[in-house]
């Protein structure tokens, strides 16, 4: 193996990439190189490009939606073998908080998050926690094994385990993109009716009901909470996703929950968005929450279900880039050509 490889580096001084070559990462105790087959292209990646993120160093390798193949095992590592197909999990627990040390490291207090505060997948090759890892079935293309690791396992976080949705509950979901489409899928998998998408884009909420939804609505119509409440026989939504995080999008689902129903804010922005007068709120018994991210035990569960064809994510891979080209993949999805439900690097 030669030395060297080449690799995305974000500059946090000038807010600037490069793709250059730097040197092959060395696994240490309990660490596996990975070579990278494909890495994601994530909007917290644009983020962190455009300002809306603090930056945690002044030059970090970006992407965190990882898949590959084990090409060195570092030392101590077992139950893995060169040539393992992998995800790579997205975060690492400190290991010394108050949780870590109580054994949640689930609930890490400090926990380093990949692309972030170490360095990430668009490149060659990418360090790993051999504990961390998900093993790859045979039949799922690594492709979409890569986008396990966040735009469908965060949405699977957000619909089991913080909106907790039960079979038959109404749903609605703004914003049906990268995060928001992966949300009506497991929305509808896990029983909810009727599954509702709100977007401001005709071919997006096409492309959601082909995908599962069973409505979709103009977030922009001045009838929409009436439409909602006819397809709910006027209950309105048990729980309602915001995967866009505008103050606009906020506000509306959370208008448009029924008593005592789930707000679960999955998207991100800088702006701040109202509940109203607290004595409307607590007569109505709402709930918001607030969400991020996923268990590594879920990119496990959702490869079963690829694997075993519960779960079609095959068009969620909207276009793929060299590494040489990350980017044109950037500009793609901040652009939003195309309406990109994933965009992939391969090195």
């Amino acid at each position: 193996m030669v030395d060297t490889m080449r690799a995305q580096r974000f500059y946090a001084d000038s807010k600037t990439i490069a793709v250059e070559d730097v040197s092959i990462p060395e696994p240490g105790p309990g660490e596996v190189l990975v070579k990278v087959a494909f890495c994601g292209i994530c909007h917290s990646d644009l983020s962190l490009i455009n300002g809306t993120f603090p930056a945690f160093l002044p030059v970090v390798t970006q992407g965190h939606e990882t898949s590959g193949t084990i090409a060195k095992l570092g030392p101590d590592v077992t139950g893995w073998k060169e040539g393992d197909r992998v995800v790579v999990a997205a975060g690492r627990p400190c290991m010394t908080c108050a949780n870590c040390r109580r054994g949640d490291v689930t609930n890490c207090l400090a926990i380093a998050l990949m692309a972030f505060a170490y360095d990430g997948g668009w490149a060659e090759y990418t360090v790993a926690q051999a504990f961390g890892l998900t093993r790859v079935p045979d039949n799922v293309p690594l492709e979409q094994a890569a986008i396990l690791a966040d735009a469908v396992s965060t949405p699977f976080g957000a619909v089991v385990r913080t909106g907790k949705v039960g079979i038959g509950e109404s749903v609605g979901v703004w914003g049906v993109g990268g995060v928001g489409t992966h949300i009506v899928q497991l929305a509808r998998l896990v029983g909810a009716v009727p599954v509702i998408a709100v977007d401001i884009k005709a071919e997006v909420l096409e492309r959601a009901t082909e995908l599962g939804a069973d409505y979709a609505f103009d977030a922009r119509d001045d009838q929409l909470a009436q439409k909602i409440s006819e397809v709910t026989d006027g209950r309105r939504l048990d729980v309602a996703f915001d995967a866009v995080g505008l103050k606009s999008t906020f506000e509306q689902a959370l208008d448009n929950l029924t008593v005592g129903g789930r707000l679960v804010a999955v998207g991100m922005s800088a702006e701040s968005p109202s509940v109203g007068p607290t004595s409307m709120f607590g007569l109505t018994q709402k709930h918001v929450l607030g969400h991020l991210g996923y268990q590594n035990v879920d990119i496990g569960t959702l490869a079963t279900l690829v694997s075993t064809g519960r779960l079609d994510i095959s068009r969620s891979i909207s276009d793929v880039v060299s590494l040489e080209d990350v980017a044109v993949g950037i500009d793609k999805l901040d652009r939003q050509d195309g309406n990109p439900i994933r965009i992939l690097v391969e090195p």
